[in-house]
């Protein structure tokens, strides 16, 4: 997320940086701290005994997922690391203490058209921040390659839409609620999921019979990570004035008071995520 209030009237591009690397590596250990170690010992469970992993992460960016999870799992594993962003597969590595080898490779290639055949010989489908960019076709046509291949799947940190900041402002209330409309926005003729999207994959799941599990996974924004907590303040008001406009000037003060908060250690909130675990039957 990208995007900079700090000028009143200055223009604003609120998924300039969503993608970038820097902005990946800002948020990897926020991550980490809020992804749900209980799925990953049903997953531990539900592999005990498999000799080889091959694991899919989609849209992976540089890796971190795998980076977080590849340790947790104590079986040899080969990772497919698949991205629609090339220069985001260029920084993607691997640096892990496991029990068990580990080896990747990396895969050019975008979500849609991902297949129950493409999925064949994959023990597992992962992914991370990532189901709140897709449709509701194509988060269906996603649960329903994953069921048809029998393949589990683990999809980390999907937004709810849900801030918590303390102290609180008048005005956190209709930026989030702003910002939640821009994250269900048309684009390019698809309508995004936004927070919508947890719903919908366990929806998708269940339907088809899977075994589904949900964990609740926050962000927890402090003193210990201002500068992904500032980061992301941008990007959340960018979005925002993205989405409503006659907010520009209201939101440009308020961004300013909110970092200067930041930068001084008096703001501290969080950030709703889930974790989804679906298993086929």
């Amino acid at each position: 997320m990208g995007g900079n209030l700090e000028q009143p009237g200055q223009s604003v591009d609120a998924g300039d940086a969503e993608f970038t690397p820097e902005w990946l590596t800002l948020r990897e250990p926020v991550d980490a701290a809020a992804r749900s170690g209980a799925l990953v010992d049903r997953l531990v469970r539900h592999f005990a005994g498999r000799d080889r992993l091959v694991i899919r992460d989609l849209g992976c960016g540089t890796g971190s997922l795998g980076r977080w999870l590849s340790p947790l799992l104590p079986n040899p594993q080969h990772w497919i690391m698949q991205d629609r962003e090339p220069d985001l597969l260029r920084h993607v590595y691997m640096d892990v203490t496991s029990t068990a080898p580990v080896t990747v490779e990396t895969r050019l290639g975008d979500l849609d058209g991902v297949t129950a055949a493409d999925l064949a010989g994959t023990s597992l489908v992962t992914a991370s921040a990532l189901l709140d960019i897709l449709t509701t076709e194509e988060v269906d046509r996603l649960a329903a390659a994953c069921v048809d291949a029998g393949v589990p799947a683990l999809f980390t940190l999907s937004v709810l839409g849900e801030v918590d900041l303390s102290p609180a402002d008048p005005l956190d209330t209709e930026i989030s609620a702003a910002f939640n409309d821009h994250q269900r926005r048309v684009q390019d003729g698809r309508r995004l999921l936004g927070p919508d999207a947890p719903a919908a994959i366990v929806e998708s799941f269940r339907r088809r019979g899977a075994d589904v599990q949900v964990a609740q996974t926050p962000w927890q924004l402090g003193t210990e990570n201002s500068d992904l907590t500032a980061e992301w303040l941008r990007g959340w008001v960018g979005a925002a004035v993205e989405q409503r406009p006659e907010l520009t000037a209201e939101a440009a003060s308020y961004l300013r008071q909110r970092l200067d908060a930041v930068g001084v250690g008096r703001l501290s909130g969080t950030v709703g995520h889930v974790d989804v675990l679906a298993v086929p039957a």
